[in-house]
């Protein structure tokens, strides 16, 4: 009816021409419609306030939200399931906290238990510590609760996936789960197919605020290369002469090897010098196969020393140049040899173990705060001599038995607590130790005394690490910090502040640059020793860190954690390049091949794994791609111990593979 009256009084204007007195009209006539518009708008989004608050006051609904947005994900198609799939879980722990802060305690409690077992497979860990979480107050004064409020969810899911999500939680109008969803998880979406269910460790990370900071630090410029003139380039250099004079000897050889055939076919014993030519000749292999990892490491860049660095005795060198020459060539079809170190009758008192790098000595770390040296060299002449006159010169207190008799090892006793960790110098004539008495002690092999205890940290160290070529080495401890250290100082050089929680594992770089810490915060960060600053941040662990191990090139860094997930990162770009899963429990111990083509590996489930370094920098295959293969890095094979978990892994020079681990008989 207005409508009409309004036409009737336009058409009477515009016949008497009041052209002006018309425009007027329909210009507040089009402004009360907008009004009209914008107060219905205004009421539209006043009552779905209303209801997002309603919905925030009834506990029920976020139990019937999650519920409703679980059944959908579970009866989507396969193809995408897996990608839906991952929302549940932020948004399970999520809805409980937001309960608890609201105080409806009980309802949380049986949202929890409710759906707890959907995710106790991927997220026991997590689980766990949030059981503990009670009332309101907790989630401000349990670190773990407190950072998963304040963080973000990185979910990578493809473009499909994310338009069905987004269709689902619009349709059924699931404003509380959608409030959730907006709040605390942010979609890296991605176009084309499904990522495979094998990148799901990948797709998956908690991270707070500081993500951002994160990738700002990895934008830094970091030097990975190899440190210029080293002893494997000066090998290389002089691999043309040592090759010229080989083949002066072998020539020689093949004479001597015809005399010898004739001898022996008129029945004289010439068996030895045929024997010696023929270990002449693996000898010969052996240097080609050095040549060749000079080679292949010579792609990598070369880079200065920042630090002053220790000068190498020459007899030192010399027998590094024979281990050299002598090093076998490892690849997924030709594996090492395996040494295996049995600790027994331990009675769970050994908390660490090292290996010498040629293999010669074995430190055990006890909680008795004592450290036990065995030279492996001498355990095989034991036997029978094991009661020696006393006075033998050879004896002191440190192997002499309480009952005066010769013990197997070489017993150091200074710490006043248990001993975690221990680390032997590249040379071997030195050892540095780490106990909860929150000190770091020095000792000789060669006079089998303690040196030096140096002080700096407030609560136990966790960790300790020789440089790759000595004299400086790092320490990691409880109260969050790692420290760099110079045998000729009892201060720290340099404080790495910046993890959130324990620092568990240290790990140097090659060139002596850069050092790597692991930490309970579930990261990985990479410092710059000349300037203290962090160069890398490494996010995707869902557990602690418990060790760490650097490619021989420098580019490439692994890690393990708690839950038995390893995996491998591109130092040069923060990037994980894949995870490894297959340990079932704890991995304690990495350690790469001399020419980084295999990566061991040895976990708390008795077992030690070998992986093929080389397939997990190339690009997948199409077929893999499509089979949902990506995991590019695989095992190539699993050695199993009886009961036996490995502490502790070492490639010699000569790429011979030592391991140790105590005897357990709960195993």
């Amino acid at each position: 009816m207005e409508d009409e009256l309004d036409k009737i009084v336009f058409q009477y204007l515009k016949k008497k021409g009041f052209t002006q007195t018309e425009q007027i009209l329909q210009q507040e006539k089009q402004n009360k419609n907008n009004k009209n518009a914008n107060d219905a708008s205004d009421s539209d989004l006043t009552k779905q306030i209303l209801t997002f608050s309603e919905s925030e006051n009834i506990p029920a609904m976020y139990h019937d939200g999650y519920s409703k947005l679980r059944s959908w994900t579970y009866s989507s198609l396969d193809e995408y399931k897996h990608e839906l799939l991952r929302v549940l879980y932020p948004v399970f722990i999520h809805c409980f906290m937001d309960l608890i802060a609201k105080s409806h305690l009980q309802e949380a409690r049986a949202f929890f238990d409710t759906f707890r077992e959907d995710h106790e497979m991927m997220h026991s860990r997590d689980l766990k510590k949030l059981a503990g979480v009670l009332c309101p107050s907790h989630l401000d004064e349990m670190e773990f609760a407190h950072t998963l409020r304040q963080s973000k969810v990185n979910i990578k899911i493809c473009q499909y996936s994310y338009e069905l999500l987004l269709q689902y939680l619009h349709n059924t109008k699931s404003i509380t789960m959608l409030g959730i969803i907006n709040e605390h998880i942010n979609f890296q979406v991605s176009p084309g197919q499904p990522s495979s269910i094998s990148d799901d460790a990948e797709a998956f990370s908690l991270v707070g605020s500081g993500q951002d900071a994160a990738n700002l630090i990895n934008q830094k410029e970091i030097h990975w290369g190899l440190l210029e003139d080293t002893i494997e380039d000066r090998l290389d250099k002089a691999g043309g002469l040592l090759s010229d004079s080989e083949k002066t000897e072998g020539d020689a050889k093949e004479g001597e090897l015809d005399e010898n055939k004739k001898k022996s076919a008129e029945g004289g014993k010439q068996g030895g010098p045929l024997k010696k030519l023929k270990k002449d000749k693996v000898g010969a292999a052996a240097v080609k196969g050095a040549k060749g990892e000079g080679d292949k490491s010579a792609a990598a860049p070369r880079v200065k020393p920042e630090l002053t660095l220790p000068t190498i005795p020459t007899d030192v060198e010399n027998s590094i140049l024979e281990d050299l020459r002598n090093r076998v060539q490892l690849s997924n079809t030709t594996l090492p040899s395996v040494c295996f170190y049995t600790f027994i009758n331990t009675h769970n008192g050994l908390n660490c173990s090292s290996i010498s790098h040629d293999g010669s000595l074995v430190v055990g770390g006890f909680s008795d705060s004592s450290l036990k040296v065995w030279d492996v060299a001498k355990l095989g002449r034991m036997g029978s001599s094991m009661l020696q006159s006393e006075n033998d010169s050879g004896l002191n207190e440190n192997t002499l038995g309480s009952n005066g008799g010769k013990r197997a090892y070489t017993l150091y006793q200074g710490h006043s607590g248990p001993v975690y960790s221990a680390s032997f110098s590249p040379w071997g004539d030195f050892l540095l130790s780490s106990s909860s008495d929150s000190t770091v002690r020095l000792w000789s092999t060669k006079f089998n005394a303690n040196i030096v205890c140096y002080k700096g940290h407030n609560y136990p160290v966790w960790d300790v690490q020789f440089s790759p070529l000595g004299h400086y080495f790092a320490s990691a401890s409880h109260d969050r910090t790692a420290r760099i250290w110079s045998m000729d100082r009892v201060q720290p050089l340099r404080i790495l502040a910046g993890h959130l929680s324990d620092v568990d594992c240290v790990q140097w770089h090659v060139n002596c640059n850069y050092v790597a810490t692991g930490s309970s915060d579930k990261t990985i960060r990479m410092w710059d020793v000349s300037s203290g600053n962090c160069m890398r941040i490494f996010i995707g662990h869902r557990s602690s860190i418990l060790c760490l191990a650097m490619s021989h090139d420098g580019r490439y860094l692994a890690s393990g954690d708690e839950d038995g997930t390893i995996m491998m990162w591109d130092v040069s770009s923060g990037r994980c390049i894949t995870p490894l899963m297959g340990h079932t429990s704890c991995v304690w111990s990495l350690a790469f091949s001399c020419e980084g083509s295999l990566l061991a590996s040895g976990s708390a489930d008795s077992s030690v794994k070998l992986w093929d370094v080389n397939t997990s920098v190339k690009p997948p295959k199409s077929e893999d791609t499509k089979n949902g293969n990506t995991n590019r890095l695989r095992s190539v094979k699993t050695l199993h111990t009886k009961s036996t978990p490995v502490y502790s892994l070492r490639f010699s020079r000569r790429n011979l593979l030592f391991a140790s681990g105590a005897l357990s008989a709960n195993l």
